[in-house]
């Protein structure tokens, strides 16, 4: 029983690390300012580029690159339509999620049935053969230990560095970051292309070691979950984190309840990740005045130099 447990807890951190990536690249995004609704489109394109990329070449060190990298290109033309020509953020964002869903699709024809070289096991030597702890905590993928390392980076850098005070500035009041001489677009565009790169992070996490395999819409929502995470956080990373792994957890739930024969129909729990997105915004929302609060004041807004 134990046991089982191990295992359900070592599959939440891993379905937790898919969704701690992508909100945090997203949280970067919002505190510069900019919303940016096509996480789901980039992580679907992302996963199509590191799958394909790891099928031809062998290495996932390369497939991750590539999914970042594919995830910072699509942020960069998001960012040049809504920093530099002024595009509505919300429109442009849902355009380019509708454009990663087709353009996927149309791309990864091919790799439905291709399959990646044989996985490589990972597991911390010694800490591993520590009953129960071991199977929860230390055979989980580098990316699982990485994601908590950047967590606590980001802390530091939003709180305590100058460039994310800068960035935070920004977010707040960019007429007063300008005034001040800051470049506010060209730091809203950067932090714009850091967020898409997170998000094709995580699209690249799924494709070659969450699933790993590429099937038409793989991501599943979890662009749209991420996105609501930052809002359920309170645009805090410890409190995304923790978010993450809750959702995650309720991911993993229900597959163990299929295991244990539980009589309710698949359809029904596989609907548990999203009806308890939609049950923690609607509990959020009752108290707007708290996510007013925390929310960057400039959020959505665009910024014209010199109006």
């Amino acid at each position: 029983m134990m046991e089982t447990y191990a295992l359900l807890f070592a599959a939440t951190l891993s379905a937790g690390t898919v969704l701690a990536i992508a909100s945090l690249g997203l949280l970067i995004n919002e505190k510069a300012g900019i919303v940016n609704l096509g996480a789901e489109g980039m992580m679907l394109c992302a996963a199509i580029a590191a799958y394909a990329t790891v099928v031809h070449t062998g290495s996932d060190f390369l497939g991750f690159v590539a999914g970042a990298g594919v995830g910072a290109l699509l942020a960069l033309i998001f960012g040049a339509l809504v920093i530099g020509l002024n595009t509505n953020q919300y429109a442009t964002g849902l355009a380019l999620s509708l454009f990663g869903a087709g353009f996927s699709a149309f791309v990864g024809t091919g790799y439905v049935q291709a399959s990646l070289p044989e996985r490589i096991s990972y597991e911390v030597p010694y800490l591993t053969d520590l009953p129960v702890v071991g199977l929860a905590l230390f055979r989980q993928h580098p990316m699982v230990y990485l994601v908590i390392g950047f967590t606590l980076a980001l802390i530091w850098f939003l709180d305590s560095s100058r460039a994310g005070l800068v960035l935070r500035a920004v977010g707040e009041s960019p007429q007063s970051a300008h005034a001040l001489g800051y470049p506010v677009r060209r730091i809203r565009l950067a932090a714009v292309v850091c967020g898409g790169a997170l998000c094709g992070l995580a699209g690249a996490y799924i494709s070659v070691i969450y699933t790993p395999l590429w099937v038409e819409g793989m991501i599943a929502g979890k662009g749209w979950i991420a996105l609501a995470l930052t809002t359920f956080a309170t645009w805090r990373p410890a409190r995304i984190l923790l978010g993450a792994y809750l959702f995650g957890g309720v991911t993993m739930l229900q597959f163990h309840l299929q295991a244990t024969g539980l009589e309710v129909p698949s359809q029904f729990l596989s609907m548990l990740p999203y009806v308890a997105t939609i049950v923690v915004l609607a509990l959020i929302s009752r108290n707007p005045q708290w996510i007013r609060v925390n929310m960057p004041a400039s959020l959505g807004k665009p910024f014209y130099p010199g109006a």
